[in-house]
């Protein structure tokens, strides 16, 4: 027997050579199945019974038969190595065919604006593949919480955080509001003239409400306003926006929808708010398992359709 402080260590060839041994009859068999020298194969099963502490073969001249102990050990080493046979085939499964479960984590607007109906259509396409979603704008850690993807958006660049990650969409922070709120307090055409405005925005400071907005040619202004609601994400920004509650700065994946609905309205054509792009953060990168591989390019691929038809509009 093993001693409850040891393990087989890097014994699995020499357990697959003792197996053979069993299965074929003989030393020289396993060594034809396996491509081994007789020795090599006998050496195998000698260091085995070493780290065993006990002979699992009784060799003679002519022959070499199993003691009690061997054919114990081999109906359950038997067993382990057809598990560990299936636990490779569904690792190489894992990687080529998409199956199994994915688990998602993304900021909290984008989990509730953006992904469920592209989850609906991802699971449309791949049955196969149940989806978990966890919206929260708290950085998950991957391996901790068994996450596949995280998606996480930034106006800047990642910080470094050991896992790999890959641009899904290039996205803008745009100026909106709905089509009531226009028609009773007027389109505002130039910046300063937000100020008589009300505005929705995001909760990035304790200070006095600001919007810094660029012009397409690259000039910058800054627009105070008294009258700011704020709130903690844009898909809050959203609600009041199209509710009539003001003019509010929205990432253009975000208010797509809303936009295409003629719920909102495109507020300052010529000016935005920031730049930003979406991650798609994984454990594994190009080797990760191909149902994150398909979600990934799934997500790049509808969100590229979203935004261009956005710009369109």
């Amino acid at each position: 027997m093993v001693d409850g402080s040891e393990t087989l260590g890097g014994a699995l060839e020499d357990v697959r050579a003792f197996c053979a041994v069993m299965e074929f009859g003989s030393i020289s068999a396993a060594a034809r199945e396996l491509q081994e020298t007789k020795g090599s194969i006998s050496r195998r099963i000698s260091r085995l019974e070493r780290r065993l502490g006990s002979a699992l073969l009784a060799r003679t001249p002519r022959a070499v038969n199993p003691t009690a102990e061997g054919t114990a050990f081999y109906a359950k080493a038997r067993e382990a190595l057809s598990l560990l046979a299936d636990a490779a085939e569904g690792a190489r499964q894992a990687r080529s065919v998409p199956q199994g479960h994915l688990r998602v984590t993304a900021p909290v607007d984008i989990g509730m604006e953006v992904l469920p109906p592209l989850i609906v259509e991802f699971r449309r396409l791949h049955p196969q593949i149940t989806v978990e979603l966890l919206p929260t704008d708290a950085p998950l850690d991957l391996a901790a919480n068994r996450i596949d993807v995280a998606l996480r958006a930034t106006p800047g660049g990642l910080p470094d955080m050991g896992y790999r990650a890959s641009t899904v969409a290039a996205f803008h922070i745009l100026t909106y509001a709905s089509p009531d709120y226009l028609a009773r307090r007027g389109t505002p055409r130039e910046p300063h003239e937000l100020e008589a405005h009300e505005l929705a925005i995001g909760r990035e400071s304790d200070g006095p409400a600001r919007l810094r907005l660029t012009h397409r040619r690259g000039r910058t202004v800054e627009v105070p306003f008294p009258n700011a609601t704020r709130t903690t994400d844009y898909a809050s920004v959203l609600r009041l926006v199209t509710a009539g509650g003001g003019i509010g700065p929205i990432p253009d994946i975000i208010a797509a929808n809303a936009l295409a609905e003629g719920s909102l309205v495109r507020v300052l054509p010529q000016w935005q708010v920031a730049d930003a792009t979406l991650y798609a953060i994984t454990l594994s990168g190009l080797n990760a398992p191909a149902r994150v591989r398909v979600f990934r390019e799934f997500i790049r691929e509808a969100l590229a359709a979203t935004t261009g038809a956005a710009a369109a509009r």
